[in-house]
C-alpha cells in the first residue's frame, strides 16, 4: 500500500479546490489538477452532511476501493481529490468506481489503451 501517495495537507486541498478542474455525479465530485512533480496524489473528504462517523468512513471506504481498482490505468503527475455525496454510503464500490472512471476519463488522466 505504500506506493499510494495521499493528500493530507490543508493547503493542497484548498490550491485543488480553488485551481483544479471539478467533475460531478450524484456519488462523487472530483477534483484534478497537474501537478510540479511525477507522483500521482489523491485525497478523500467526507463533510458532515453526509451523516454521522459511521456513514462518512463507510463513504471513505468505497471510494478508496474504487481509486486502488482504478489505480493501475491512471497517468503520473497529477493531484486528485474526491469528495463525498449524499448518495455515497449508500452505494456500492462499482458505483462510485464507474462515476470515477468517467470523471477520470474526462479529466484525461487515464492512460491510453491500445
Amino acid at each position: 500500500m505504500s506506493e499510494y501517495i495521499t493528500i493530507k495537507e490543508n493547503r493542497d486541498f484548498s490550491r485543488l479546490y480553488r485551481r483544479g478542474k471539478s467533475y460531478v455525479s450524484p456519488v462523487l465530485v472530483t477534483y484534478v489538477l497537474k501537478s510540479k512533480h511525477n507522483n500521482l496524489r489523491f485525497g478523500i473528504t467526507t463533510g458532515k452532511k453526509i451523516g454521522k462517523a459511521v456513514k462518512r468512513t463507510r463513504a471513505r471506504r468505497v471510494i478508496r476501493a474504487a481509486y486502488y481498482e482504478l489505480y493501475p490505468e491512471l497517468k503520473q503527475g497529477y493531484d486528485i481529490i474526491f469528495v463525498a455525496r449524499g448518495k455515497t454510503p449508500y452505494v456500492k464500490s462499482n458505483v462510485v468506481y464507474k462515476a470515477m472512471r468517467q470523471h477520470l476519463a474526462a479529466a484525461n488522466v487515464l492512460k491510453q489503451s491500445l
